[in-house]
């Protein structure tokens, strides 16, 4: 196991994949953010509460978990690439308990989500406390409240990578595996939302357990304004929490079993 998850590192390590992924981090979290915390929420459009609120606080950061589609992506990319090359063959062949090269694969994706998740919550900080320092504006929510905040979406970004490995353990095509987690994550849920009755279940769903981990309210508040209805209740943080760790062992579970019961093509 030690020596198959050191080769999926060295392999992780000598692809450009990932390191183009660290700069999406940046970009997405100093960059994106910082240019929220720079514009200000209160000249959105429609206006949202500005940053010495602490609603304006949680919208901002929180928009971040819009963005868990590219650490979901990264993980399908991880599974598919071996059937897209033709590289499961040699693997399997090399390592034939298809347990263990799916737990390395895990393990491996896992971590790197983290570290990609780390450089996104970082470089976010720092970009929005750099615009507000810039605009002298004092944050409605202390440090310490925001630095959690960050680290919360720091672990949710690990957990959608294993989702999105579950996912290319599943769907061995890799446009179509990709097509069904772009998909999911930014129409599926949200049809569901619109769907007066059926809007209940998002809560359980990971896109509610996401808003529920990174206190992201918005999206759930402005369906409920075109719905004319109440905004549904989410889960508190914790449990969130333990609802997207339960989600991601049963992506686990299905990254290991899936491939053991088929053909390698």
């Amino acid at each position: 196991m030690n020596a198959l998850i050191k080769a999926e590192f060295r392999r992780l390590a000598a692809t450009r994949m990932w390191r183009w992924a660290l700069v999406t981090a940046v970009l997405l979290g100093g960059g994106l953010v910082g240019l929220m915390a720079v514009v200000g929420p209160e000249n959105f459009s429609p206006p949202m509460p500005g940053l010495d609120t602490e609603e304006g606080v949680l919208s901002v950061l929180g928009m971040l978990g819009f963005t868990v589609f590219v650490p979901a992506a990264l993980g399908t990319l991880a599974m598919t690439a071996e059937y897209r090359h033709r590289t499961a063959t040699y693997t399997f062949l090399f390592a034939p308990k298809r347990w263990q090269v799916l737990t390395a694969k895990l393990v491996t994706f896992g971590g790197a989500g983290l570290v990609y998740g780390l450089v996104l919550a970082v470089s976010a900080g720092a970009g929005f406390y750099g615009a507000l320092a810039a605009r002298g504006v004092t944050p409605g929510l202390a440090a310490g409240t925001v630095w959690e905040l960050l680290l919360r979406l720091a672990l949710t970004m690990a957990v959608y990578t294993l989702l999105g490995v579950a996912m290319g353990a599943l769907i061995r095509n890799m446009t179509v595996a990709l097509a069904v987690v772009v998909g999911y994550l930014y129409m599926g849920e949200l049809i569901l939302m619109m769907i007066p009755g059926v809007n209940l279940v998002y809560p359980l769903l990971p896109g509610g357990a996401t808003a529920s981990l990174t206190s992201f309210t918005y999206v759930a508040e402005a369906v409920a304004g075109e719905l004319a209805t109440s905004p549904v209740s989410l889960l508190s943080p914790v449990g969130g929490g333990l609802l997207l760790a339960g989600y991601a062992l049963v992506a686990a579970a299905v990254a290991v079993l899936v491939p053991m019961r088929r053909d390698v093509v």
